[in-house]
């Protein structure tokens, strides 16, 4: 019998830990939490300091009861959850439970930075002890988060529609998203012109024109263009001063999660979720050559710091693998904000000696893409500066100046393993030219464009913002992000978030109620206050009992009935049932019309996207009780339902009444969990027919299929394919 037990979180990185650790150790997972608070009350008790009541989670009883077990019959208890706070809490709990049945001075607290064997044996050989600054950080967290969602979710059911909620963060993240939505709503474009040249001396390159009369350009109009444009033309082009510029671009820092998630999506087009989960794979371990190793750092860091360890060995590979000129003279360090972060090391490989060359046959391609990713950023931060030589060029044509730019990497350095860099002045490889050099003018354009409203936020930008707003750490920031997705708050359509009339109204609604406490401000200074009592400078209780009383006040104000019926717009359709004016009304799905008279009538009708009614009658009628069926939305797009509901619980799908390209079946219009619209043949199973393409009414002109499709593409094309025989037709789009 093993005389020691150690309790991680996940089966996968138990199976990592076995390997460094004889017959003297069992290894059990935990599987996450075991404890929190509960699910149908608030479970905590405000008078007692905030006393929090937690219950052991009923999926956790049997794993619980066998770490007890084993437990009673080890001399040492190892508590190895991760090293942030909810793994502080983790092993809290676990010792809580624990304490009850065996010594508390035979359990111990373990943390690492990697799964490796050094890591892991010298953690066993300094055992420490469970930090209740960082538990208390973490407990805050949980109650003041469960005091907004408590209090004000149950509000926002009430007010606006059901199974809604509120979070802290969330709302802010989402405020966020609805304030960039109104940006780009209110954005009113404004027309600018440019004049540029195409020059040649011994190569061609581009210039523009950027003063005129010593004077910045501002061109509003085509006339104002016009006029200049003509006097341009007619003028000498003559280098005036040629600039240039040696400058050395500095690597990026390691990464931290942050900037993981940031870059995986640029790079790689990784979602933040896509990229934990890919994160925690790595990190946990993944067998190489018959051994579960663990390839990463742990990926839950907001630290840029490396240990002199890892470093040293570092240094070793550059020197080993690379000209002697790529190393970096010294070691580069790089600072963090505060010292909070300092106890943590940024994500790195385990080993730099582990390439992505020498794993890349044991990891699925995603795992690859993210593991070299982070190899790259790792050995980067090691290696020499590049060099840049920067040209601008300033050429006379009369009154008018106009400037050419250009830039050449004289030298790769860091650049060779980590080519994601964006150089300033990037442009034409400019030819060799000397002060008063005339140049051939070869074309002269005038060119139109409108100013742009600012970009929506993609996943990647949006954590950027939070985390220099300071909003958020790096475990919220795929839960904040999940959250506004599944409550339908926000959809992502092209890596895009676009705010749904839902979020938009629930966002509306808590800044008016709510203004001190769901902005960025407050948001961040609560997240130092959090940072100040991990680091233990301030009660957890103090802060939770400031922030309850104001925000209770403020709860209490609220008028249920009158916020309700401020919500609600009578519209100007009458109820064909009974008369009554209809009432424009919230549900999960978005806005709807309801009868007036309810509950008496109980008629609704769904509106589209736009506001307008879909025409809900149809000609059928229910084939198990006679009575009409009406067109209803739902979560999964649109169904026929009958009128008799509920004692009628007919329901059928939405048919196009469009033939499927291959068979005799016609096609569903149906929603997926993320709300985008696919269309499936009614012979499923017999027919798998699936396609994201609307189906268009029109024969094939080839294989005389009645149904084509609408495939998206650049602008000013329209294309029409069949998805029988492939044939497909071009033609200018509508207006073009």
């Amino acid at each position: 019998m093993p005389k020691n037990l150690m309790i991680v979180e996940s089966p996968t990185k138990s199976k990592t830990i076995k390997q460094y650790l004889g017959k003297d150790f069992e290894i059990l997972a935990s599987m996450g939490h075991i404890r929190d608070l509960p699910k149908k009350e608030f479970g905590v008790d405000i008078k007692d300091g905030f006393k929090p009541f937690y219950v052991l989670s009923p999926d956790k009883k049997k794993i619980v009861s066998q770490i007890v077990k084993r437990a009673k019959e080890s001399e040492k208890v190892f508590l190895a959850s991760d090293n942030d706070r909810e793994g502080e809490a983790i092993a809290w709990h676990l010792k809580e439970i624990l304490r009850k049945s065996i010594s508390e001075n035979s359990i111990y607290r373990i943390v690492f930075n990697e799964i490796t064997n050094d890591a892991v044996k010298e953690s066993i050989k300094s055992p420490g002890h469970v930090d209740e600054d960082k538990v208390n950080a973490q407990q805050a967290r949980r109650i003041l988060d469960r005091i907004v969602g408590y209090k004000v979710s149950p509000i926002l059911w009430r007010v606006i529609a059901k199974n809604l909620s509120a979070g802290r963060v969330q709302t802010v993240a989402l405020r966020l998203l609805c304030e960039r939505e109104e940006e780009i709503k209110n954005f009113v474009p404004k027309e600018y012109w440019t004049i540029t040249a195409d020059l040649k001396k011994h190569t061609e390159f581009t210039a523009i024109l950027k003063k005129y009369k010593a004077n910045d350009i501002k061109l509003n109009n085509e006339s104002e263009t016009d006029k200049l444009f003509q006097i341009l033309e007619k003028e000498k082009f003559v280098v005036k001063e040629v600039k240039k510029e040696d400058k050395t671009l500095s690597p990026y820092p390691p990464f931290i999660t942050s900037t993981l998630q940031q870059e995986s999506s640029k790079i790689l087009g990784f979602s933040t979720k896509k990229t934990m989960r890919i994160a925690q794979q790595l990190y946990e371990g993944v067998e190489v050559k018959g051994k579960n190793i663990g390839l990463i750092s742990y990926m839950r860091t907001d630290s840029v710091r490396i240990s002199d360890k890892a470093n040293a060995e570092l240094r070793k590979l550059i020197k080993e693998r690379f000209p002697e000129k790529y190393s970096n003279p010294f070691i580069r360090a790089y600072k963090n904000k505060n010292k909070a972060q300092d106890a943590h090391e940024a994500i790195r490989p385990t080993s730099s000696f582990r390439t992505p060359e020498y794993v890349k046959d044991f990891l699925s391609k995603e795992q690859y893409k993210l593991y070299k990713l982070i190899w790259q950023r790792f050995v980067a931060t090691q290696m020499a500066v590049a060099k840049v030589s920067m040209t601008r060029v300033s050429i006379k044509a009369g009154s008018g100046l106009f400037e050419a730019y250009g830039s050449n990497i004289e030298f790769d350095g860091f650049i060779k393993v980590y080519p994601f860099i964006i150089i300033k002045y990037s442009g034409d490889k400019l030819p060799l030219l000397n002060a008063k050099d005339e140049l051939e003018l070869l074309n002269l354009h005038k060119n139109q464009y409108f100013t742009k409203h600012p970009p929506r936020y993609t996943e990647a930008t949006l954590v950027k913002k939070l985390e220099a707003e300071g909003i958020g750490r790096p475990s919220t920031y795929v839960p904040i992000i999940s959250t506004l997705l599944i409550r339908k708050y926000v959809n992502l359509v092209k890596r895009k978030f676009y705010p749904t009339e839902l979020g938009m109204e629930v966002v509306k609604f808590l800044i008016d109620k709510f203004a001190d406490f769901f902005n960025v401000s407050f948001t961040a200074k609560m997240e130092n206050q959090l940072d100040e009592i991990e680091n233990g400078d301030k009660n957890w209780q103090k802060l939770l009992g400031d922030y309850y009383h104001i925000f209770i006040s403020l709860v209490e104000k609220i008028d249920i009935k009158k916020e309700r019926k401020n919500l609600e717009k009578v519209s100007d359709i009458k109820c064909e049932k009974c008369g009554a004016p209809m009432i424009i009304k919230f549900g999960k799905y978005g806005k709807y019309l309801a009868c007036s008279a309810f509950p008496k009538c109980r008629n609704i009708k769904s509106l589209d996207k736009n506001g307008k009614v879909i025409q809900s009658k149809t000609d059928e009628k229910c084939p198990k009780c006679g009575a009409e069926l009406i067109l209803k939305v739902g979560k999964f797009g649109k169904f026929y339902a009958c009128t008799n509901y509920p004692k009628c619980k007919f329901t059928k799908p939405f048919s196009t009444s469009l033939k499927c390209p291959l068979c005799d079946g016609e096609l569903l219009e149906r929603k997926n969990k993320k709300g985008r619209i696919f269309f499936s043949c009614t012979n499923y199973p017999k027919c798998e027919f699936i396609t994201n393409y609307q189906p268009v009414k029109m024969k094939c002109p080839d294989c005389a299929a009645e149904t084509m499709f609408d495939v998206p593409t650049k602008k000013g094309v329209k294309k029409m394919v069949c998805l029988k025989c492939k044939k497909e037709l071009v033609t200018a789009s509508d207006g073009e």
